[in-house]
């Protein structure tokens, strides 16, 4: 617990996800040295009907409890007969007042949780956002998977647990993002993410940002003398923009402390979960477009919650397990 915050918000990451996140032992554990971000149902604490005859509320009261994200609703949800309150209960835990990290090797071992809809992340936001609100500030994810089993995108690629991907988020403004250029993808040599602990890993130096799996470099960044900005041709693409790493060094906005962040989010409507994409042998259930998609989420339970495996084996193939997360500094 000195190590790591729990966030509390409804809000998740801006992506209106379907979970709300709480310090609660039913969602985020650790037992025989593994720590466990386990989601669960948010009727299993509140009752049947709470999602669209409750409200939620929490602001908390003292330092340990106090919601943590006001944005996107995040503190307070109301549900109705169309605007449910966030059906899943999780966990996000962030390092941001123990440990932020500028420049150094972070090695995560962990195994995925495999589940349709389910969402884990491992992954880095600036401390202070110098550079701005995001992306101008930066992210970095170490590794992002999906829990669906059988999941194909619109080419028929399968993109479900048997997948991993490393991603670098950055750009002057919201919605410009160079995203695109700063990712890479693999897939598991054996089984799934889910069935096996893997080491994902992230090397940052003062002249590059590197991504592995298993000691395999899978992604390498390095903008040259010009920075991102020149790298993402913001130049050409944006000549009436102003350049906000233009004081910073080589590798802005990645010359600042980060700080480490692990969760499990469920859904989603912005654009991870791609309408076109195939999932089986339910599809998605909900829209991005759609104003009620917890509610579409939740009414197709009996097709989505069965793969969770919720009563075998504590429910633990729907968690996040975490083995180890080990930090070096480079002087």
């Amino acid at each position: 617990m000195s190590a790591w915050q729990h966030e509390i918000t409804a809000g998740g990451g801006g992506n209106w996800e379907f979970q709300y996140y709480t310090n609660n032992r039913s969602n985020s554990y650790v037992r025989d040295g593994i720590l466990y971000i386990r989601p669960t149902l948010t009727t299993e604490t509140y009752g049947d009907d709470f999602l669209w005859t409750g409200k939620l509320e929490i602001w908390g009261a003292s330092p340990a409890d106090l919601c943590t994200g006001n944005a996107w609703y995040g503190c307070e949800r109301i549900g109705n007969a169309n605007e449910y309150i966030n059906p899943i209960q999780s966990a996000r835990l962030r390092s941001v007042f123990s440990m932020n990290l500028k420049y150094g090797r972070v090695e995560v071992r962990a195994k995925m949780p495999t589940g349709d809809w389910l969402w884990p992340a491992i992954w880095m936001l600036p401390a202070r956002n110098p550079y701005g609100g995001w992306p101008a500030s930066g992210e970095m994810d170490i590794v992002e998977s999906r829990g669906n089993e059988n999941y194909k995108d619109s080419a028929g690629n399968s993109i479900g647990v048997d997948q991993m991907g490393s991603t670098m988020h950055w750009g002057p403004y919201w919605p410009i993002n160079g995203a695109h250029m700063t990712h890479a993808t693999r897939y598991a040599d054996t089984g799934t993410f889910g069935t096996d602990f893997h080491v994902f890993a992230l090397e940052w130096t003062e002249e590059y940002v590197k991504f592995f799996l298993d000691d395999e470099e899978i992604l390498h960044v390095d903008p040259g003398e010009g920075g991102f900005w020149e790298y993402g041709e913001f130049e050409e693409s944006l000549p009436e923009s102003d350049n906000p790493w233009l004081e910073g060094d080589k590798m802005a906005p990645f010359d600042q402390e980060f700080y480490i962040i692990m969760n499990v989010a469920v859904g989603g409507t912005t654009g991870y979960w791609d309408d076109s994409y195939v999932n089986s042998p339910c599809g998605k259930p909900w829209s991005d477009s759609s104003n009620y998609a917890p509610k579409e989420f939740w009414s197709a339970k009996d097709c989505w919650y069965p793969t969770w495996r919720a009563d075998e084996n504590n429910g633990e193939y729907a968690a996040l397990q975490v083995d180890y997360v080990r930090v070096w500094k480079y002087l």
